[in-house]
């Protein structure tokens, strides 16, 4: 089995999102590790359409094309919420379910009224997190992360993005969206993701 590679603390970083709430988050994950992150809409990339039938399967086709085209190490987010009452959707299908203007009102709302339709009370749910670093030749590491909750409705919060202000975490009385950064950096599904790649793939200071 071969070593994952590394990636030096010198590297330039792609972070492979037009999403800028995922940009501002993952560049908070990387601003003590002296790694200069750029996101793909700093550099006019392309975002990809997202074929994979998984979320490491998208990250992975997000993070090498930006890494291919910007010829530069690469990380790529794919995430979501999966309600267990709803089978897992909207799963994959996150940013989907908020439509071509990226409506998570309307999406948030879509989510609420699916869970009652299905006249379920079970609203266990998960945060889900792929992250997949490439490089330009091809080479590729992913991790996924999770976080477990509940669906929360009406929704509540004004911080964060996506489908924050539906998500309580198990054990807490706030919604991601309620809470300040820093307590949801600690325990998101992104930075369950984030450290597995730090302790794979970040060379020691």
């Amino acid at each position: 089995m071969t070593s994952p590679r590394q990636l030096n603390r010198q590297d330039r970083l792609v972070i492979a999102s037009h999403n800028m709430g995922k940009v501002r988050e993952i560049t908070e994950l990387f601003s003590a590790l002296g790694i200069m992150v750029i996101g793909a809409g700093e550099l006019g990339l392309e975002e990809p359409e997202e074929t994979g039938t998984s979320f490491i399967e998208n990250a992975e086709l997000k993070a090498k094309l930006a890494a291919q085209s910007a010829n530069m190490p690469a990380l790529a987010d794919d995430s979501g919420l999966a309600v267990r009452a709803l089978g897992g959707a909207p799963g994959i299908y996150s940013a989907r379910w908020a439509g071509a203007d990226k409506d998570f009102d309307a999406a948030m709302k879509r989510v609420a009224d699916a869970v009652l339709m299905a006249g379920s009370t079970d609203r266990h749910c998960e945060f889900v997190c792929a992250l997949s670093l490439a490089w330009p030749d091809g080479h590729c590491e992913s991790f996924e992360g999770r976080v477990a909750g509940t669906v929360t409705w009406p929704q509540r919060g004004e911080n964060g993005f996506g489908y924050d202000a539906i998500f309580t975490p198990l054990g807490h009385a706030l919604t991601f969206a309620e809470m300040e950064p820093e307590t949801k950096h600690a325990m998101s599904h992104r930075a369950d993701a984030f450290q597995q790649l730090l302790a794979s793939c970040l060379t020691p200071a």
